[in-house]
């Protein structure tokens, strides 16, 4: 299945070099856990994708999985940090996307022509995302360098609250509709954003935010790494509504490989079979059509499914999809054209 090379809507490989538990040159030569490295990558056909630098809580109190198998919950989220702290994070997130280019392991790019030549090299094309954008100054000083340096994609918000604005919590049943939107200075930040051609990423993102980047952006609205909230109704998932925004918008949505916001009964548990991704895929299908929806697997920061396992078990996806009857031209769009179309539109290349 390596002809339909998979660009992938979002991961957390750097969060894992950041705590020090893998290095950039043993991604490149090879790693007996986690789920992206660069011999996986090649034999499971994962061609990159947007590579997340993310900012963990002080008290590095990670959510809960033991609490998400047992619905309903609310996760209690960690407390926020602060610009100095997410700093320092992100620019040693930068400096850990260097060392893995360095390292061979990935290509970091910054076009969607870029993204095309890494893939048809087989080399692992990346692109710099920051989730959670508590780094960034209100004079967007930062926001500039960083651009200047590769960034290409930003969240404004994980699911704790920043000065942006209002992400989700972890709960489960619920939509959402969990609160207040972006703050004036948030809708700063997207308008810089679409100034600078910088994705604005609507995961994690409450219901008001959304429809507060909606009004706002003059670019296609995209969830990296979200799925359908009709098949999964938890606050992490996309309503209908949105959908008809995104759709409107011309952007897209990758579905998360998150085994809660993929299950139905919201559980953290990974041992079910894909057709559940399938009733994901085609909610998202009806929703969107055929040139708005890819993937966006969370690898290295989620519970994905066992029947895929780590980046090696896309194919095990992609026999799926054919089995279900997606043909090449569908194929090409979800592995990884409409990522190419929706970036180049966003970026200005079109």
């Amino acid at each position: 299945m390596t002809d339909f090379p998979v660009f992938d809507g979002h991961n957390d490989l750097v969060l894992r070099i950041l705590r020090g538990h893998v290095t950039a040159d043993a991604v490149a030569s090879g790693l007996s856990d986690g789920h992206i490295d660069k011999p996986r990558a090649q034999k499971g056909g994962l061609g990159g994708g947007m590579f997340a630098i993310f900012v963990p809580s002080p008290d590095d109190k990670a959510v809960r999985h033991d609490e998400m198998r047992n619905p309903p919950y609310d996760i209690a989220l960690p407390t926020r940090v602060t610009e100095a702290e997410a700093t320092d994070w992100t620019e040693r997130g930068l400096d850990a996307m260097d060392a893995l280019e360095a390292a061979g392991a990935i290509r970091i790019c910054r076009t969607a022509q870029e993204i095309e030549a890494a893939l048809a090299a087989e080399e692992m094309a990346a692109v710099l995302h920051i989730e959670g954008a508590e780094a960034i100054d209100r004079d967007f000083e930062k926001l500039n360098a960083w651009h200047a340096r590769g960034l290409r994609s930003l969240g404004p918000v994980w699911s704790r609250d920043t000065v942006w604005g209002h992400g989700v919590p972890f709960r489960y049943p619920s939509d959402p509709d969990t609160g207040p939107g972006l703050t004036e200075d948030g809708k700063a930040l997207v308008r810089e954003c679409n100034r600078l051609k910088i994705l604005v990423d609507l995961s994690h993102l409450n219901a008001k935010g959304v429809e507060d980047v909606a009004r706002i952006t003059d670019a296609p609205l995209v969830a990296t790494h979200s799925n359908a909230w009709a098949v999964c109704p938890h606050s992490r998932n996309v309503t209908d509504r949105q959908l008809a925004m995104i759709r409107d918008s011309d952007g897209m949505v990758g579905i998360n490989f998150a085994s809660a916001f993929l299950r139905p009964d919201g559980r953290m548990e990974s041992e079910f079979e894909l057709d559940i991704m399938l009733r994901h895929f085609d909610d998202l299908i009806s929703s969107l059509g055929e040139d708005r929806v890819g993937l966006g697997s969370d690898f290295d920061g989620a519970l994905v499914p066992d029947r895929i396992g780590d980046c090696a078990g896309l194919p095990n996806l992609l026999t799926a999809l054919r089995s279900h009857g997606v043909d090449d031209g569908l194929m090409t769009k979800i592995t990884h054209g409409n990522w190419l179309r929706v970036l180049r539109k966003t970026w200005g290349e079109q």
